[in-house]
């Protein structure tokens, strides 16, 4: 929507007409989101180019450390998008709905609409496993279009479970011929023969694939929207980097594979506890994954590479967006956020995929530009997805609900403020156990706790602890809890953690 800025007008105005110049200065938001995605982007020194997304970093802040609060898509964005924690939405797996367990709550959509916004959004952004059918339907203005809705390359039609290459399309498409529609059951049948692969590289246009097709809708959405005679909340969801590892073959075409790097380190953490790990069974069920051990230089060669070609492509599907913001003339009032729902570990540990308290898995690529905010600016404070919600609300000036866990970020978006927060907080649970990872400037203090699984009451002694010094030991090697070194900053970070723990579940 474009505004005049009113305010500068110099008019004298009183009532209604008030209420009209307080909603003509309210900003759009395009709201990104992108599916697995680590900061594996220039703007945080990563190795690989996204020039795209560094244009949103130019004109805004980069959020160096900032965390997921559960390291898998549900529970993340379960979290971010009602900004509360995992341990109020209840939302701690792939199969929990929020509205069963809290019908009455509010979305970070859903409060945007009540206050004048026309809410829209495409691709993934609920987990769908966490919302009814129609992406939480009580969240948005109109209906929310799925991946079914849209339209693919003319050239080649929609991919079949995820793939063009001419195998794994033809079983798929024998299979739904054959009345097998459910995801799993489909991919079962290709995992059977040999033909459900982790990566897929066909030489194909953008729009042949669900990332492609998700940003011409967004371009050809966004004309629609700057009409409007109200701000937008615009919510794009792109789903890669998420295994499979699929990208047109123009982007595995900018890496030499034979240069990657692997991580340097492999093994598990000195003194770290077992259930804090995992054997990355998601990643296991790719055909042409071993079962079991770790996995061949060169296979992890081929992942890291795919990921890194994932990347590349959403990276190109961003600059789609942004370019349209520009030629709309939407870009100077229009708050842009791009964040992922948590990170991705390449090999850190001899692990793969995410399901951890770790850095590599907590961690989370989040850039916000807004109108009037500093620009080019990086900050390493501690940072929470659940932070978007007030802060949102704060730059588009509306209410912040009173209840949310998050704090907003528009002091440091706008003044360069550096104190909002002092750390993070993520958890993850593992069979019976629930580990709380603290994340300070400098450290990352972990708390297991005997609870079931779900959470705890804050009351009970942990199980097992863990303490990393990023500073001393950046890779995680050696858990230094219960040593005499570091005895005094263990007991801060504990008590922090204790104190936040009574704090939550009162």
């Amino acid at each position: 929507m474009k505004y005049p800025t009113l305010r500068t007008c110099g008019l004298l105005v009183i009532g209604a007409a008030l209420q009209s110049i307080a909603a003509s200065d309210q900003p759009n938001i395009l709201f990104i989101a992108v599916d697995d995605l680590k900061p594996t982007l220039s703007a945080y020194g990563s190795p690989v180019p996204t020039p795209q997304i560094d244009r949103i970093a130019e004109r805004g802040t980069t959020f160096l450390n900032a965390h997921c609060q559960q390291a898998v898509c549900g529970p993340s964005r379960a979290s971010l998008l009602t900004g509360k924690r995992p341990d109020y939405t209840r939302v701690w797996d792939l199969k929990t709905r929020i509205r069963d367990i809290r019908p009455e709550i509010i979305t970070l959509p859903q409060h945007f609409k009540e206050n004048g916004y026309h809410t829209v959004g495409v691709g993934k952004i609920f987990d769908p496993r966490s919302v009814d059918k129609g992406a939480d339907e009580i969240s948005w203005s109109e209906r929310y279009t799925q991946t079914w809705h849209l339209k693919y390359h003319p050239s080649t039609g929609k991919p079949k479970a995820h793939y063009h290459n001419p195998l794994s399309k033809k079983l798929a498409k024998q299979a739904e011929a054959g009345g097998i529609k459910s995801w799993g059951a489909i991919n079962k049948l290709l995992a059977d023969n040999d033909a459900w692969p982790v990566v897929e590289a066909e030489d194909l246009p953008d729009d042949a694939y669900d990332d492609g097709a998700i940003a011409a809708y967004a371009v050809a959405k966004l004309k629609k929207l700057a009409d409007l005679e109200k701000p937008f909340f615009f919510a794009v969801g792109f789903k890669k980097p998420h295994l499979p590892f699929i990208a047109p073959k123009k982007y595995w075409d900018k890496f030499d594979r034979s240069t990657i790097k692997l991580a340097r380190f492999q093994k598990q953490a000195l003194n770290s506890p077992d259930y804090a790990y995992h054997d990355f069974n998601e990643l296991r069920s790719y055909s042409g994954i071993p079962g079991a051990g770790p996995l061949s230089e060169g296979l992890q060669r081929e992942l890291i590479h795919g990921y890194y070609a994932c990347t590349a492509y959403i990276d190109a599907q961003v600059g789609r967006l942004l370019d349209q913001l520009k030629k709309l003339k939407l870009a100077n009032n229009t708050v842009v956020v791009l964040w992922g729902d948590h990170g991705w570990h390449l090999g850190d540990h001899g692990l793969w995929c995410k399901h951890t308290n770790y850095e590599h898995a907590t961690r989370v690529p989040l850039i916000i530009s807004a109108p009037g905010g500093r620009r080019g600016l990086q900050t390493g404070m501690p940072t929470e997805l659940t932070d978007l919600f007030p802060t949102l609300c704060e730059l588009a000036e509306i209410e912040i609900p009173a209840d949310l866990d998050g704090v907003s970020l528009t002091p440091t978006l706008l003044e360069g403020d550096e104190t909002t927060r002092e750390f993070a907080v993520s958890q993850f649970p593992r069979g019976p156990q629930m580990g709380y990872a603290l994340r300070s400037g400098r450290f990352r203090y972990v708390a297991w706790y005997k609870t079931g699984g779900t959470s705890t009451d804050g009351e009970s002694a942990p199980i097992a602890t863990e303490l990393f010094d990023y500073k001393l030991d950046p890779q995680e090697t050696r858990n230094l809890s219960g040593t005499k070194q570091f005895s005094l900053v263990e007991e801060s970070l504990s008590a922090k953690l204790e104190d936040f723990l009574k704090r939550q579940h009162l």
